[in-house]
């Protein structure tokens, strides 16, 4: 018996299945990226094909412009456009503005929004989370519906009129949805650091200013970029407070190449369209990084 068992043949088993299975996953891991790298770069190629076309029409002469169908490549580069659009109407004094305007507002909801968000936080209060949810609420509601009142308010009032004080001011009293997102970075924050604070004698706005803000500042970071870059492009608030034409923001500014019978500028308006949006591009590709990781770490825990 021990001879027969011996003899007989060894059965293949299916030690050569799991190279077949490692390939089959590898080939469907290469295929998925694949699929996901033409998506990615169709879309790609969709959201950067107005700005192309914004580019092509901004290097044009103004007969070319208004050519239907357009021509991608301008017959002649007019690179003088963006110094006439610049030039235009006093264009320069409206990135001033803007400037003034998105760095004071940016910096207004970059304090308050981190203050209330460290109350809503690690503050004890009777009916906090109820005025939490309220403070949420406010995200349902659209910023026409309070239009009115807060003109009255402001204008009437305060009077406030072809001022920045009506877009400024409230700012201190920050941002819905940036109090939320500082205030979710906050809650994965451990409190043995606020206990060991508390211990060696600070208060809680010692606690806030030295603990909170320096371990927040990848969520501070990209709470200022997404302000800066709203107030940067806002152009209902403006028009709404705004009369005077050496006091416009650089999206009424715009308005100003448009011809009310005909006749528009359009490379001018191309050219100053480019190069208003350029500031956005510029801090975006530079702090992209830490607007990534504020967005990331602000959503580990609710």
């Amino acid at each position: 018996m021990a001879e027969q068992a011996l003899s007989r043949p060894v059965q293949q088993t299916g030690a050569s299945n799991p190279p077949r299975r490692f390939a089959s996953k590898r080939f469907q891991e290469n295929l998925t990226s694949i699929i996901a790298t033409v998506v990615v770069t169709i879309g790609a190629l969709i959201i950067l094909f107005p700005v192309v076309w914004m580019l092509s029409t901004s290097l044009k002469g103004q007969v070319e412009a208004m050519k239907m169908p357009p021509n991608w490549i301008p017959a002649e580069i007019q690179w003088h456009n963006y110094y006439d659009a610049l030039t235009f109407n006093r264009f320069d004094l409206y990135f001033i503005n803007t400037a003034y305007y998105a760095i004071m507002v940016m910096v207004a909801e970059a304090i308050s929004c981190s203050f209330i968000a460290f109350g809503f936080a690690r503050l004890r209060a009777p009916g906090k989370n109820l005025i939490f949810m309220f403070v949420l609420a406010t995200l349902m509601l659209p910023e026409q519906v309070t239009l009115i009142p807060r003109y009255v308010l402001f204008v009437s009032y305060f009077g406030w009129r072809n001022s920045y004080w009506p877009m400024i001011v409230p700012a201190w009293f920050g941002s819905a949805y940036l109090i939320f997102l500082v205030r979710q970075f906050y809650m994965t924050v451990p409190k043995e650091y606020d206990e060991a604070a508390l211990i060696e004698g600070a208060n809680w706005l010692t606690i806030w200013w030295r603990i909170m803000v320096p371990l927040s500042k990848p969520v501070i970071g990209a709470m200022a970029i997404m302000s800066f870059m709203f107030h940067w492009n806002d152009y209902l608030r403006p028009l709404i407070y705004i009369d005077e034409n050496k006091l416009f923001p650089v999206s009424l500014g715009l308005s100003m190449f448009q011809a009310p019978f005909g006749g528009t500028p359009l490379h001018w308006l191309m050219a100053a369209s480019l190069t208003a949006v350029l500031p956005c591009i510029i801090i975006f590709f530079f702090a992209q990084r830490y607007f990534m990781q504020g967005i990331v770490v602000s959503g580990v825990k609710g």
